[in-house]
């Protein structure tokens, strides 16, 4: 297998580590992007796995450009989501496991930043790609004592995740499906009845399109902010898609994207809605929806 050749058939994997590292599918592409020179001017006699190799570089590429990206966040306009990605196709690599879906989902990757660059690395690598601690110590240059520290450090940090996985992806889509009509009916009772009552929806316009700037929360809030938005929804067009590992309202209005809601489901109720407005952002969707033919005109 060619240089060229082997690099493509890697690509999902290694662009699905650094979306997972980095929130942003744009700087995750340009991360990819900047690996292959670095590929294609190595001895490839001194390469004992691509997909290690690969992976070191990416994730190198990918913990500088970290740093920058929190200063920028700091100052972004109200809350701060990740570019959100259709997951119907391998884009990301497998997400066949709860794990693989879990790791992409739009609230797993809010609570990566919470994490240092280096503890990120290594949650992702070990809990996304089954790396070994070993493994992980030569692609950080730290010791394998020191991987195992900074993951037990992320996982105490993250200790919600296991609480957020859904067990039945179907229903999870069902819980979409009927807040999808209980919102377009304008029913406040049976779109507080899908909620838990310490529900939060967060709104990402960047300061570019309308959206709150702080979180809405309570069970009752959150019912009469969608039932109103979607009564004023007027000919956008609403799909459920895959978006992120699991069922999102993607809406849209002629050939553009206009917005993408994603879920976080916690003992069959809806715990959190993410919402991501900003065009900037959805601009890698938008791409991946006029490539399948789900944007008219495309």
């Amino acid at each position: 297998m060619d240089s060229a050749t082997e690099f493509e058939r890697l690509r999902p994997a290694m662009f699905g580590l650094a979306y997972r590292l980095l929130g942003s599918a744009a700087e995750a592409e340009d991360a990819v992007q900047d690996a292959y020179p670095k590929w294609a001017g190595a001895e490839r006699e001194s390469i004992g796995s691509p997909r290690a190799w690969l992976a070191k570089v990416v994730t190198n590429l990918c913990l500088n450009r970290l740093t920058s990206a929190r200063a920028q966040r700091e100052r972004y306009v109200g809350p701060w989501l990740p570019e959100p990605v259709l997951t119907s196709t391998d884009v990301l690599g497998p997400l066949e496991t709860a794990e693989q879906r879990d790791s992409v989902s739009l609230a797993m990757l809010v609570l990566l930043e919470q994490l240092s660059p280096v503890e990120r690395a290594v949650f992702v690598l070990k809990e996304a790609f089954a790396y070994s601690h070993r493994e992980i110590a030569g692609i950080l240059d730290v010791s394998e004592v020191n991987s195992r520290q900074l993951h037990s450090r992320a996982r105490k940090a993250l200790d919600r995740s296991d609480e957020r996985r859904v067990s039945n992806p179907r229903h999870h889509e069902k819980l979409v499906e009927s807040f999808l009509s209980a919102a377009r009916d304008g029913d406040l009772p049976a779109l507080e009845s899908l909620l838990t009552a310490d529900v939060t929806a967060w709104s990402d316009g960047g300061g570019k399109v309308t959206a709150a700037r702080r979180p809405v929360r309570g069970a009752a809030k959150v019912a009469r902010l969608y039932a109103g938005m979607f009564a004023g929804a007027g000919e956008v067009s609403i799909e459920i898609l895959e978006v992120n590992g699991g069922p999102a309202v993607v809406a849209t209005a002629g050939d553009a994207l206009f917005g993408v809601l994603g879920f976080e489901v916690v003992d069959g109720r809806i715990r959190g809605l993410r919402a991501v407005g900003n065009p900037d952002k959805l601009a890698f969707l938008s791409g991946q929806l006029s490539r399948s033919g789900w944007l008219a005109g495309s």
